[in-house]
């Protein structure tokens, strides 16, 4: 997609914070350093905006706003990665220290966030589970951050032709005739110490499955370009950390059930869901300038529509996902009512079949009790 107003994220390199933009364009001039080392600090990217008196300036966003620009995993690469130590016992220090590294707009407990980052630096491959917009990807992009190392993004969902994404293509010029051109995973495997994630991962073809058995086995770790034998094969350079993000439940329909000798391959990390209070303060945080009363009720909506979707009867099929709270959240931010966020975020999510019995009338009823009189106590 094409982003109108200029998103860039932030990256260091030495003791310099730069800011690049999805397409590779440099920003770090037109921003002060102080937005940008915060904006770094807080693992937030920053927006370019217009002032009424037409004046430029950049806001903190939360960097899903960046990831949904085009190619954003493509944009330069950290430069400086973090050190890690070699000896074992200063390892134990740095991964006891590690959730210093977390930013504080990613809400994952100490033990989690202390596994996730020990998984990696021991070259681990990871499989974040959980709910739709819980935060796995968020989490994984936290991890790039935090340990600041060289990264690549592939959307295994949205794979087409697991051969030509994960291995290449042949094609075919008059002056050079037929040749073979490397895919951008083959050179990601090659890059020492890169974090390779993998989004998706339950809703890709079974072909990219059967590709990536070698390359995540530990015992193995190669990509062969070509089934025949005495093909060559592709070595994965050291400390190369593979992760994936997986929906695993029957609600999601358009995923498919993962082999096990796959699964094997990864230690997971399931990520929990959101409190009201959790999720209140992650609003907040992300939007001080919004009204904390408004956020609150975004949470609390977004936490019983979840609580009631878990119960053994219940009335709706899925609860609110953090994704969506944040989104309601940068709306009553630009001005929206909570009315006409949960109009154009919510209600579309649920099935009107039905009636007054239908999903789409349990969950307005939900919302509508909000917007009345902002209290939600005895509604379920």
């Amino acid at each position: 997609m094409n982003n109108s107003k200029p998103v860039v994220k932030i990256v260091k390199s030495g003791v310099r914070f730069n800011a690049w933009d999805a397409n590779g364009n440099k920003f770090t001039s037109q921003i002060t350093t102080g937005a940008r080392k915060k904006a770094y600090a807080n693992g937030n990217a920053l927006e370019q905006r217009v002032n009424k008196s037409g004046k430029i300036y950049w806001w903190p966003v939360p960097f899903s706003v960046y990831e949904a620009t085009e190619n954003s995993f493509n944009a330069p690469q950290h430069t400086n990665e973090v050190e890690v130590p070699a000896g074992h016992e200063d390892m134990v220090n740095f991964i006891s220290d590690s959730y210093k590294l977390k930013p504080k707009g990613l809400v994952m407990n100490s033990l989690k966030w202390k596994y996730l980052i020990r998984s990696a630096v021991r070259g681990k491959n990871i499989m974040m589970t959980g709910p739709a917009g819980c935060g796995k990807t968020l989490a994984a992009k936290s991890l790039i951050n935090g340990l600041d190392r060289p990264n690549f993004y592939f959307n295994m969902g949205a794979t087409q032709d697991p051969r030509a994404t994960l291995i290449g293509n042949v094609h075919f010029d008059k002056s050079k005739g037929t040749y073979f051109s490397e895919s951008l995973f083959v050179k990601a495997i090659q890059t020492p110490n890169a974090v390779i994630l993998m989004d998706e991962l339950t809703r890709a073809h079974p072909d990219a499955w059967n590709i990536l058995m070698t390359v995540l086995d530990q015992g193995q770790r190669y990509l062969r370009l070509d089934e025949a034998d005495g093909q060559a094969t592709i070595k994965v350079a050291d400390g190369v950390c593979f992760v994936a993000t997986a929906n695993i439940g029957n609600e999601y329909t358009a995923t498919r059930q993962l082999d096990k000798a796959l699964m094997d391959r990864f230690v997971t990390i399931e990520m929990d869901t959101l409190s009201d209070e959790e999720e209140h303060g992650l609003l907040t945080y992300l939007y001080p300038t919004v009204d904390t009363d408004m956020l609150h009720n975004v949470a609390k909506i977004a936490f019983m529509t979840r609580t009631e979707s878990l119960t053994d009867n219940p009335r709706i099929s899925s609860g609110v996902s953090t994704r969506t709270s944040v989104e309601i959240a940068g709306l009553l931010f630009d001005g929206f009512t909570l009315e006409e966020s949960a109009d154009i975020t919510i209600y579309p999510q649920y099935d009107a079949d039905g009636g007054v019995d239908s999903e789409r009338t349990f969950v307005k009823q939900i919302v509508q009790k909000f917007i009345d009189d902002g209290s939600s106590d005895d509604l379920v």
